[in-house]
């Protein structure tokens, strides 16, 4: 279905044993399932950088998910926000102007883990809580095929980074991922 370095991926209606149960939800209510690859990997190689070096991939290709909050006048706001590996998630300017929140942090793993019901090092935007925005920087957007998370440690997602767009909740960002070693603003 899609290779990306030496990650060779099989349709994700296949293999849905690869996939958390809300990410395979939200695939098949949007009739994604076979616009999405699924590949089994180690565990261990779930970090970004450990996927990176094994299966031969430039960050350029990889796309981290983090959980983010905050709150004002006493009301709790979280979103989902996914960026490149090769750049950092604008948290202080950017998702915090979006979520409308004094404070943008990340949630704490333990948190993220249990609302997401997804496993920690395979958190992925395909699949989270409805009510949650999914901020999704353009460069991902962009991208022919991107490597995700798939709610579990032992597998990737590889998809056209253009699906991204289409998973309910998402909102395009323009400059939402900063350039690793540029400071934000």
């Amino acid at each position: 279905m899609f290779r990306l370095g030496a990650l060779i991926a099989t349709s994700a209606s296949a293999r849905p044993d690869l996939l958390a149960r809300p990410t395979f939800d939200l695939l098949a209510a949007e009739g994604l399932l076979e616009e999405v690859g699924v590949v089994e990997i180690d565990p261990a190689l779930s970090d970004t950088s450990a996927t990176s070096a094994r299966y031969d991939l430039s960050d350029e290709f990889l796309a981290n998910c983090v959980i983010v909050g905050g709150k004002r006048d006493g009301v709790a706001k979280t979103a989902a926000v996914v960026v490149l590996a090769s750049t950092r998630a604008d948290i202080n300017n950017t998702v915090k102007r979006m979520l409308d929140v004094r404070k943008a942090s990340f949630l704490p793993m333990d948190e993220a883990v249990r609302v997401t019901e997804m496993e920690f090092g395979g958190i992925t935007p395909v699949g989270m809580p409805a009510d949650w925005p999914i901020f999704v920087d353009s460069r991902v957007i962009e991208s022919d095929l991107v490597v995700i998370g798939s709610g579990v440690r032992r597998s990737k997602i590889i998809l056209p980074g253009a699906v991204l767009a289409r998973v309910p909740g998402t909102r395009v960002v323009e400059g939402l991922g900063l350039r690793v070693g540029v400071p934000e603003q």
